[in-house]
């Protein structure tokens, strides 16, 4: 079983870098600061570089705040890091570098743009790259490791989510004096924001009798999620479609806690049929699933709860008590 889950896991990754590579993952961008973002990564390298490699991390006086995945980012800066690693071949020193206000240059062929961008620049002293393998290091499985040492995906999740967060990266290296790889992100106007909620596990997972509707076309995967949900504590019932859901729910949403939908289904869909609930039930929150959705892709989740297949059993319950948690929330009066 552990084995199974390593291959599971392993391949979700795998599919995970190639969506991004093809700007085909679905995001959840929201505004933060970079300079505290790049600091945090900055100081749990040490664990992903070694400590023969000596971190430096220099950031400008003021704030500079983006539109992005925080997630993609952060997996972003780790790729690149790792990259840095082994063309140092474990010893050296990498620089983090955050300019702000900067306009992007002309990158491999394609126009600059002086709008203001976040600069972020990850610089090592490591062997530097061949002209002749420059242009191919972005591609999806191009790689100068040993087999087994790396998939020649790390560099290509960085482009796609540049891209996909209408940036870029850009790389300038030396053979023998190091390589500068430049990620660009267009800068937004700072806002109000509530405090990130990373802590899914400040919720438990257990169901206390809660109901969830399910809706899933594939009977396998329905009865894997009704099995969980039952095993969790929650008491369960499955609808083959949105149709037959918003059915079920009828006009004051049958007492169910939460909604759990597939994205991909025939007919309405998982997100038309959220967008749909929202209207008709805004009490009622809704939980999305999906591995792969191009309608999530082009358009995001619209702000409703995201859980990428495949999911643990405990991940599944904590992510819907959190939404349930939040939806009950009691509402400020003035």
């Amino acid at each position: 079983m552990d084995a199974v889950s390593d291959t599971v896991e392993r391949a979700a990754k795998l599919t995970g870098q190639l969506l991004a590579f093809a700007r085909r993952q679905a995001l959840k961008p929201e505004v933060f600061e970079v300079g505290g973002r790049l600091r945090g990564v900055a100081d749990m390298l040490d664990t992903v570089t070694g400590s023969r490699i000596r971190v430096v991390t220099e950031l400008p006086d003021m704030p500079c705040h983006v539109l992005a995945d925080v997630s993609q980012f952060e997996t972003a800066l780790i790729n690149m890091a790792v990259n840095a690693r082994d063309a140092m071949d474990g010893e050296g020193t990498l620089t983090l570098r955050l300019s702000c206000l900067t306009g992007m240059p002309p990158i491999r062929g394609h126009g600059g743009s002086a709008q203001p961008f976040a600069a972020v620049s990850l610089t090592d002293t490591g062997s530097g790259i061949a002209p002749d393998r420059i242009g191919r290091i972005f591609e999806p499985f191009f790689t100068t490791k040993e087999v087994g040492k790396g998939t020649g995906l790390g560099l290509s999740q960085v482009f796609g989510f540049a891209k996909q967060s209408g940036g870029d990266v850009d790389v300038e290296s030396t053979p023998g004096h190091g390589t500068t790889f430049t990620l660009y992100l267009p800068e937004v106007e700072a806002e109000g924001q509530q405090p990130r909620d990373d802590g899914e596990d400040n919720h438990s997972s257990a169901g206390g009798g809660r109901r969830v509707l399910v809706v899933e076309d594939n009977v396998e995967v329905g009865r894997f999620a009704t099995q969980i949900l039952q095993d969790l504590g929650y008491e369960t019932d499955w609808a083959a479609n949105a149709e037959e859901a918003l059915a079920r729910l009828g006009g004051d949403g049958a007492g169910f806690d939460v909604v759990f939908s597939d994205v991909v289904m025939p007919g309405m869909g998982g997100l038309r049929l959220a967008k749909e609930l929202r209207r008709r039930l805004p009490h009622l929150p809704v939980v999305l699933a999906s591995g792969y959705s191009d309608v999530l892709a082009q358009e995001g989740s619209s702000g409703f709860a995201l859980l990428h297949k495949p999911y643990a059993a405990d991940q599944f319950g904590r992510t819907l008590n959190r939404i349930i948690q939040h939806h009950r929330r009691p509402m400020a009066v003035e």
